[in-house]
Formats: structure tokens, C-alpha cells, sequence
């Protein structure tokens, strides 16, 4: 009877909505339902209620957004028999229903996310089970990897329970006796070197006979040469906090079933995005409306997934599946379709326990992000969530929503264009009057960003989504278009970490984002000209005079993330209070460290420095430390020296000559997780939809001058001065 009686009430509802959505109403009485709906939105996110009434919201807004599709699609379409009109008209159209469905499933995914889970720990008296540590590598530098290695091994675990294992793909027996002489002594160079490095630290050093599979075949060797009941995955970059198995291994024994508990990815340095616009301190970073929000979405109908790194994963259920899949190239999201199909559950732990680093340049971040778009679009391919037996049907919905969003870059470069098609071409792709344009698709548009709002909230500021699409789609587009014709085709490639830019410049790949916003600065002539010859057109000119120029502001913005800003070091400084001291020969002075990166640290004195005391000078940091890291000293060399009143405040270079000093850096940087969640804390403000939109305006029209002025200037300038600088000890 209760089932007979919820599925009246279903009926009733979606019977009014659909009488709402297709009531036939003057313009006047769109705008103000609209506009009503709109009030009523603000005063519910004004009041922070949550809860059901945060559902009530986004109900709203999507019975304006569905009105909105009804309208489109009944009375705007060009005539199937205007060729010209009808076929860009209706690529128009499908990339705004595209964007229409993915934020329906957007909606379905994150509207009532789960709440991030209490701290676990480990069951006292109980003995814990064995982890295997795995840290793949193949091209990344000694001493980042001794950085990583040693966090790893400084884990609050008993010692005897974990073993971490360095699998490296750069010095396999492939590589070691390549044709090519020189890469067969680089590679042979660095099978001695990380031999070396893995013995005075103390972990295990693997490699294989070929480079099959990539990643997939590296962790798969791993688990060949490993027994633990449990595998954590740690990407070379990736330095763990000294809790992060504490956090996690306490799950496995609450569920027989869990294959997975992922964590976030925090990094350390600025993406090029963030470092180019200078956001990074104050604005939530992109990966963090994933983290924050979309993966406990997905956590709420058992399909958090695997993202390659930061991860406790179960040796039982990967030999059901032969191990990590090696389909596509993204081997973590489809080893967790593969296992989710089979019953197995996942968890998300909404708690940064690991610090690693990103692209740094544009050129890095693009290639980095053109792998996930093929990886995922093979998983669509091979895998099809949607059709794939075993999936829940939430599942199948989380999933196609994980695949179906890299499609973005059709969507976004059609909204980019189509404006053009009237303003160059006289195309009537939209047949609308200027009134309706204001009634419908203005007001639907301020719904969108208002729901986007309600969902993201600090995690995500208004029109930040719309910039980073824009800035992948233009090299993304040719990448996805070659993976639907070839889905076989991609290979997987390395993202470049741990670079610097010596000099600022533009991005080797950013002329072309020059190329569109002239095209659309010319649109601009074009509407003044033509508001002026054809005043009885003036009003719908004028609408889509604004929809070019809203695309200019957003171009323009793109030329300052193409501006690379020229650093002398990417290392990021991370802020904290150490007691330390600094011997310098004989003389030895208690001081305090500052800030410190993997290169060097900041020490305040009391007084001023010891005379004679110059540049270059070398000198002894000495800290407390756990006894157990086997050293409390570093070497030092002094970078730079100034006065801060009665003190003085050195900027110092490790000077790294052996293990315990890895041992000693990564104690000071990666052993406390409350740092990473005290600094995304900071950043994690909403600064609502009308303030944020005039900030991000403000920054498109000041980056526009930028990276004109780097266009005019020119390449191979020195570093910019100011706050980057300082980042280098």
C-alpha cells in the first residue's frame, strides 16, 4: 500500500511539472516567475537552511532550466529546409542539451553529497594487516623520489607491517638495451642510481624485462613480486603524511567487500592556471571541487573511484580481475568499473593525507589533461558504463556522468563560435527575438550559475568552470575527436612534473588562443557596425553582441593563463612554527623555521647574523626530530639574508648529501595532514554569485592586458618580480 501510494504521488508530481514546464505564458510573466524563482533561491542560500531545503532550491531551479529546454526545442529551431540556418542551429542546440544533461546528472550525483566521513583508526589489540607500498615511477628526477621513498617509510605503522617498493619503468631491461646508446646509458645510469638510493633508505627497488601496459603493467609487476593483504598507491610525486595509512587500513575491516578507499589529491604548487593568474592563496583550486564535492557525490551511491594515487586498494579483489586493467590509459577509473561491476565497494575519505605536485607549465597541464579525456573516452568505449552487467543503475548514471563531462570541449567551442554565425555570416541559427532571448535563455543562464552555486558553493567560484574549459578545449578537441575515430590509439605519456620556467613567456601552445580572440575582438567592430547600418535589427544584435563579448572576456582571461610568469623556483612554501638551531663552525644560534619547501627553508634569529656571514655561506640546520629517522641535522647553504627588525631572517638551501637528510625534509613538509586541510580551509569561501562574477571579470579585463603585453614584448624576459621570487630559498 505505502509503495502504491508513492508511486501516486510521483505521478501527480511529474504531472504538474510537466503542465508547469509547458504553460504557455506572456514574456512578462516568464521574466517574474523567473525572477521569483531566482529570489527565492538567494534567500535559501542566504539562510544556509540545507538539508531538504536545499533540494526545494534546486527542484526550482531545475523546473526553470526544464521550461527553458521546452521552450528551445518547441519554438527555436531554424526550418529543416534553411540548410544554412538549420545545421549550425542544431549543432547549437545539442551542445546546450549536452550541457542541459550532464547537469542533470550533475544533479543526481551531488545534490545531497555525503558527509565527510569521522576519523577511523586503527582497532587497538588487533594485529594490522601488511600494506604494500607501491610508488611507480619512469622518468622522475632522484632526489624527488627520495623525498617521496622517505615519507613513505616515515608512516605511523609498525615498521614491520609495510614494505614500500619503488617500481621503475625507466630501468627496465627494455630500456637498459635500447638501440639507442644514449638512452640505453641513461637508463642503465638510473637503474644503479635508484638501486642506490632505495638501499640507503630503506625500501625495495623493482623493475621489469618491457614496458608493457604502462602504468597498469608496472603495478601489476608490483603485485607479482608482492604479498600484502593491502596495496597503497602513491605516484612519484606524491608524499604521503605520516597518517595516512592510520586513516585508512581501519575501513578494510568493516567491510569484507571493500576494494578501495581513495583519498584527495592536495598539491603543493600551483597549477598553470592558478600560478599565471596568481590565484592560488585565495581561490579554491580546480581538483577541488572533484575532491571536495563530486567524489563524496559518488561516494553517497557506492561508486567513488580509483584515481591513481593517494589509495588503499585490496590484493583480494584486484587478483579477481587479473590485477590493474590496462585497457585504456586511464588504468585507476577502469579498474574500478571492473571491480564496482563485480560487487566489490569503495570508500572516500574526504581528508587530505598525501602533498604532491601538478603541471606547472601550460603545455604540461594540457598533455596531462589530454590523457584523461582519451582515457576516459576509451573506458566509454570498451567498458560503456551505462550497458556494463553488475552495475547498480546509480552506478551506471555516476559513471557515464564521469565519462560523458570530457566530452565538454564540443559544447564549449560551439557557445565560443556561435554567435559568429550571426554577427559574420547573418545566419539565423536561433530564431528569437531579443525579448524572449531576455525572458528564456538570460534568466536560464542566471538559474545555472545560481543551482551551480547551490551545489559547489566554496569549492568552486562563479564562471571558473567556463574558463578552465575553455583553456583545454582548444588542444582537447583534436585529442577526443582522434579517440572516437581510433580508440585504440592513445598511448599513455607522463605528465612532466618538477619543472621551472626561467623566463617568462608565452606558452609554446598559446598562439592560437591569440588567434580566437582577435576573431572575436573583430566581432565586436562587427556589432557596432552593424547596430549602427541595421537599427531595426539593433536590439537582437545587441543580445548577441553580448553573448561575443561575455566570449572576449573569457578569451581574454585565457591569454593570461597562456603568459607563463617566469619563476626561479616552483617549489611551493608551506608555512610552520620548528624550534631549530643553525651552527655555523663553532658558533651556534637558536632559531625558528618560518616556511619551508623541498628545496630550502625560511629561519628567523634574534639579532643580527653572525659576522662575516655572506651569501653562499654553508652552515648546520639541526631540528627535533623522531629518533627513528636516523639524523637530526641537514646541511644548509645561506641564499639570502634580511632584516626584519631585531631579527634576521635567512632564506636556506638543503644542501642533501645523504638518506637522513631526505629522512629530515620529508618529516618537516609531509608529516602533519592538518596543514593541507588548514590551508584549503582558508581558501574554501563562497563569495556568491554577483561578487564573484564582478572578481572575475575584474581579472579577465587585467589579464587581457597581460598577456597582450607579453604577446608585444615578447619572449625570454626575466622573472617578474614580486611574490613568486620569493618562493625560491
Amino acid at each position: 500500500m505505502l509503495r502504491l501510494g508513492m508511486t501516486l504521488i510521483w505521478i501527480v508530481t511529474a504531472a504538474l511539472a510537466i503542465v508547469v514546464i509547458t504553460l504557455p505564458v506572456s514574456l512578462q510573466a516568464q521574466l517574474f516567475a523567473v525572477l521569483f524563482v531566482l529570489g527565492v533561491m538567494v534567500v535559501l542560500k542566504v539562510l544556509d537552511l540545507g538539508g531538504v531545503w536545499r533540494l526545494v532550491a534546486l527542484a526550482l531551479g531545475t523546473s526553470i532550466v526544464l521550461r527553458y529546454v521546452y521552450w528551445r526545442t518547441t519554438s527555436t529551431l531554424p526550418p529543416v529546409n534553411q540548410l544554412e540556418n538549420f545545421i549550425p542551429g542544431i549543432l547549437l542546440y545539442i551542445a546546450e542539451m549536452y550541457s542541459v544533461f550532464m547537469l542533470a546528472l550533475s544533479l543526481f550525483v551531488v545534490a545531497q553529497p555525503v558527509p565527510s566521513r569521522p576519523t577511523r583508526g586503527l582497532d587497538a589489540g588487533r594485529e594490522p594487516p601488511h600494506v604494500d607500498i607501491f610508488i611507480p615511477t619512469y622518468n622522475e628526477p632522484p632526489k624527488l623520489l627520495a623525498n617521496t621513498i622517505a615519507a613513505a617509510l616515515s608512516l605511523n605503522y609498525p615498521r614491520d607491517r609495510f614494505t614500500v617498493w619503488l617500481l621503475d619503468d625507466g630501468g627496465t631491461d627494455q630500456k637498459r638495451q635500447s638501440d639507442d646508446v644514449a638512452s640505453a646509458q641513461a637508463a642503465e645510469q638510473r637503474f644503479h642510481d635508484l638501486n642506490r638510493l632505495c638501499e640507503e633508505l630503506g625500501a625495495r627497488y623493482l623493475t621489469r624485462a618491457r614496458n608493457l601496459q604502462a602504468k597498469a603493467g608496472n603495478l601489476n609487476n608490483g603485485m607479482a613480486h608482492s604479498t600484502g593483504e593491502l596495496i597503497a598507491v602513491f605516484d612519484a610525486d606524491h608524499a604521503p603524511a605520516r597518517d595516512f595509512l592510520v586513516e585508512t587500513v581501519g575501513y578494510f575491516e568493516d567491510d569484507p567487500r571493500l576494494f578501495l578507499v581513495q583519498t584527495p589529491h592536495f598539491f603543493l604548487n600551483p597549477d598553470p592556471l592558478e600560478r599565471n593568474l596568481q590565484t592560488f592563496a585565495k581561490m579554491p583550486s580546480e581538483n577541488e571541487m572533484f575532491y571536495g564535492i563530486i567524489q563524496r557525490g559518488l561516494d553517497k551511491w557506492n561508486a567513488a573511484f580509483f584515481c591513481g594515487s593517494a589509495a588503499l586498494l585490496r590484493r583480494e579483489a584486484l587478483n579477481e580481475t587479473g590485477g590493474f586493467s590496462g585497457i585504456s590509459i586511464t588504468e585507476d577509473c577502469e579498474t574500478a568499473v571492473e571491480l564496482h561491476s563485480r560487487g566489490w565497494n569503495s570508500l572516500y575519505v574526504d581528508k587530505p593525507l598525501i602533498a604532491g605536485l601538478q603541471p606547472a607549465t601550460f603545455a604540461s597541464f594540457i598533455g596531462q589533461r589530454s590523457r584523461w579525456a582519451q582515457g576516459m573516452m576509451q573506458i566509454l568505449f570498451f567498458r560503456f558504463p551505462l550497458l556494463k552487467r553488475g552495475l547498480s543503475f546509480p552506478q551506471r548514471l555516476c559513471y557515464m556522468s564521469s565519462t560523458l563531462f570530457w566530452l565538454f570541449p564540443f559544447p564549449r567551442l560551439m557557445f565560443l563560435i556561435a554567435p559568429l554565425f550571426y554577427l559574420f555570416l547573418d545566419l539565423q541559427i536561433f530564431t528569437a527575438s531579443s525579448g524572449e532571448f531576455v525572458a528564456y535563455t538570460l534568466t536560464y543562464m542566471a538559474v545555472n550559475l545560481m543551482m551551480q552555486n547551490y551545489m559547489y558553493g566554496s569549492f568552486r567560484w562563479p564562471w571558473i568552470s567556463e574558463l578552465y574549459e575553455y583553456v583545454q578545449s582548444v588542444h582537447l578537441l583534436p585529442a577526443v575527436v582522434s579517440t572516437i575515430l581510433h580508440p585504440r590509439k592513445p598511448t599513455f605519456n607522463v605528465t612532466a612534473k618538477d619543472e621551472s620556467i626561467v623566463a617568462s613567456r608565452v606558452s609554446e601552445i598559446g598562439f592560437p588562443f591569440y588567434v580566437i580572440f582577435a576573431v572575436l575582438l573583430v566581432g565586436v567592430g562587427v556589432t557596432a557596425w552593424r547596430v549602427v547600418n541595421e537599427p531595426y535589427r539593433a536590439d537582437l544584435t545587441l543580445v548577441v553582441g553580448a553573448w561575443n563579448v561575455l566570449n572576449l572576456l573569457i578569451a581574454g582571461c585565457a591569454l593570461g593563463v597562456v603568459s607563463e610568469r617566469g619563476t626561479p623556483s616552483l617549489s611551493q612554501r608551506i608555512s610552520l612554527k620548528r624550534r631549530c638551531e643553525v651552527a655555523f663552525g663553532e658558533a651556534v644560534i637558536a632559531g625558528g623555521i618560518e616556511d619551508v619547501s623541498v628545496s630550502g627553508a625560511a629561519i628567523r634569529i634574534a639579532g643580527a647574523p653572525p659576522a662575516g656571514l655572506g651569501r653562499d655561506a654553508m652552515a648546520t640546520l639541526r631540528l627535533k626530530v623522531d629518533r627513528e629517522l636516523g639524523g637530526d641535522t641537514v646541511p644548509i647553504k645561506v641564499k639570502g639574508i634580511r632584516r626584519e627588525g631585531d631579527a634576521t631572517v635567512l632564506g636556506c638551501a638543503f644542501v642533501t648529501q645523504g638518506a637522513h637528510h631526505h629522512r629530515l625534509i620529508a618529516d618537516l613538509i609531509f608529516a602533519d595532514s592538518g596543514q593541507w586541510q588548514l590551508f584549503q580551509r582558508r581558501r574554501r569561501r563562497n563569495p556568491g554569485l554577483f561578487l564573484g562574477s564582478l572578481w572575475f571579470f575584474a581579472v579577465c579585463f587585467y589579464q587581457t592586458f597581460r598577456g597582450l603585453g607579453y604577446l608585444v614584448r615578447g619572449t625570454g624576459r626575466r622573472p617578474e618580480p614580486g611574490r613568486p621570487a620569493k618562493e625560491a630559498h
